[in-house]
């Protein structure tokens, strides 16, 4: 297991800065990697490392949500309104109509099996899209007219409505009957896992005075976060414990200052990005991704564009003109980081399915995230106002 440890992180990590020397997001580098040494080619990672994977991927997203609620501005969301509601579940829902309409026809999925390709899919990436929008703040373009703050929010909140769905659907897969109790589970988890979220912030913000040192406040909140899991896992989905994590940290930052809290987690991210997009990489079958990938790109082609037109219909009766609202068109087709965490899960639960989602996450990163990343970067100084031109 330690060699493995060692090609994730010192792989990780050379592949990682490699690929921003050439100006493209370094967890493609990452995946790639993971590819290469992965069972599926020079098969240099230990079993005993690769079966626990799945619960290496899970601490990563903790550490990716819990960096997106310590950013997220709830005034600016406020400022914005009703095209940040919006952005937070309309153009994931739109994208998962495209997959069931397309995916039965092209892939042979029946319907349940496109539902969970699509909650696997509809996710936008917090490792592509944040940083950006950070840097839109910090630089001021787009900011008079809302717009970082409004994806930064939407592509946060788009993230736990997506993984709530992936949930539901991981269980109608196990066999789970349709239910009324079925039906109002997503809205349920959902309210449960913002109370619960809200009532640990309480908790944390009094004992935090106890600690004073942001590593360790940090321990205190991955601690948390863990139990949140737990009791998520516990209550089999009735207990959102991704939304609950979030809302903790969304709360904490309303309340305290977590500027030193962020730094930390900054730096767990670069032990944790590695290890998630590794890995990832590694469990993908090259053979049968070759073989079906072209019907794979077409579906992911095809629900692109459907999820730009659910952006575009966000922006209905706002004041954005035509290229502020090309720029959220193409802000928000990045994915990475959800895929990751989750792309291999079907197939580890042993779903007939599970090959195909995990071509399809891994093929979903490998087109969107360096062209997404791309479209921002070379975009927004043309189509953003900057702040004084807003002002």
């Amino acid at each position: 297991m330690f060699l493995g440890l060692a090609l994730l992180f010192l792989g990780g990590l050379l592949a990682g800065k490699l690929f921003r020397r050439l100006h493209l997001p370094p967890l493609l580098g990452m995946l790639l990697l993971g590819i290469v040494i992965g069972p599926y080619a020079l098969d240099l990672l230990d079993d005993s490392l690769l079966a626990i994977s799945a619960d290496l991927r899970r601490i990563a997203l903790v550490i990716i949500l819990t960096r997106a609620g310590l950013s997220l501005d709830l005034d600016g969301l406020r400022r914005v309104g009703r095209p940040a509601f919006l952005l937070c579940f309309l153009p994931a829902l739109c994208e998962i109509a495209g997959i069931l309409i397309l995916a039965p026809m092209i892939l042979h999925l029946n319907l349940t099996e496109a539902a969970l390709l699509g909650s696997v899919l509809a996710a936008v990436s917090p490792a592509v899209v944040v940083p950006r929008m950070v840097q839109l703040l910090d630089s001021g373009y787009g900011v008079g007219q809302g717009i970082p703050q409004m994806i930064l929010a939407g592509a946060s909140l788009d993230d736990i409505f997506v993984l709530s769905l992936f949930s539901i659907c991981t269980s109608l897969m196990s066999g789970e009957a349709v239910s009324a109790m079925t039906l109002v589970k997503l809205p349920a988890a959902l309210v449960l896992g913002i109370l619960g979220g809200i009532v640990c912030a309480l908790l944390l913000r009094k004992v935090f005075a106890y600690f004073e040192t942001s590593a360790q406040r940090v321990v205190l909140m991955l601690a948390v976060s863990f139990l949140l899991l737990f009791v998520d896992d516990l209550l089999n989905g009735a207990f959102s414990g991704l939304l609950a994590i979030m809302t903790l940290a969304i709360m904490l930052a309303k309340w305290i200052p977590t500027e030193d809290i962020n730094t930390q987690y900054n730096n767990l991210w670069v032990g944790a990005e590695p290890v998630l997009f590794v890995l990832v990489g590694a469990s993908v079958n090259i053979t049968y991704a070759a073989q079906f990938s072209l019907p794979v790109i077409l579906v992911i082609a095809g629900a692109l564009i459907f999820r730009m037109a659910g952006v575009l219909l966000c922006m209905v009766k706002t004041p954005l003109v035509p290229a502020e609202r090309a720029f959220c068109m193409v802000a928000y087709t990045p994915k990475a980081t959800v895929q990751a965490a989750i792309g291999a899960i079907p197939l580890s639960m042993g779903f007939a399915c599970g090959q195909t989602i995990l071509t399809a996450a891994v093929l979903a990163i490998l087109i969107t995230a360096p062209l997404g990343a791309i479209a921002i970067d070379s975009t927004y100084r043309r189509w953003l106002q900057p702040r004084l031109a807003a002002e």
